[in-house]
């Protein structure tokens, strides 16, 4: 064989490997990329999957806004009361809670007339004493005589519900002054009736 031919075969057969060697690649990146685009269907899938679900969470929280809106509106007209009278005149005695006789009478009119002209308000109890208590037993004691009056009232048939009680003890006197007559007129609950 002559060196021209073993020359030209050798170039065939490497033309024929190059060849078929690129076949080999094409093929194979044609299975990669094959196998990539199904990763990035199955991604994008997901991402719809995904998009669906938080359009599903935001239409949710949108509805539970709405009706937390709609509650605040209803609400708004139960909630906001103006004090259409005030009663300071039920006193006690020194460090004492004990409704007195005049108390209760006072008290059983306020109830009737809470239970016949306005069956819609609401009474917030207000528990006062005289500066001569310590801050603590101050607060006990206020609040003590205002749960005494919504006690009262209660048995009178106004409704609890209708009904809250707070202490201020002896940070809202009703007079400053220090004489006996003043002293008395601090140790007092003010029932005011809201509508």
């Amino acid at each position: 064989m002559n060196i021209k031919s073993g020359a030209w075969l050798l170039g065939a057969v490497a033309a024929g490997a190059l060849g078929l060697s690129g076949c080999a690649t094409k093929g194979y990146v044609n299975k990669q990329v094959s196998a990539e685009d199904t990763k990035v269907a199955a991604e994008g899938s997901q991402l719809d999957q995904h998009d669906a679900r938080l359009s599903a969470v935001d239409a949710s929280a949108t509805q539970a806004l709405d009706r937390a809106n709609a509650a605040a509106t209803l609400a708004q007209g139960k909630f906001v009361y103006t004090s259409v009278q005030s009663d300071g005149s039920i006193t006690f005695a020194r460090r004492s809670a004990q409704l007195t006789p005049d108390a209760q009478t006072r008290l059983t009119d306020m109830a009737q007339k809470l239970k016949t002209d306005n069956k819609n308000v609401y009474v917030e109890i207000q528990g006062h004493t005289d500066p001569g208590e310590t801050r603590a037993s101050a607060m006990d004691l206020g609040k003590a005589r205002a749960d005494a009056v919504r006690r009262f009232l209660y048995q009178q048939g106004v409704p609890l519900t209708r009904m809250s009680t707070i202490s201020y003890g002896d940070t809202t006197p009703a007079s400053p002054l220090k004489t006996p007559d003043a002293r008395a007129q601090n140790r007092r609950v003010v029932v005011v009736v809201m509508a």
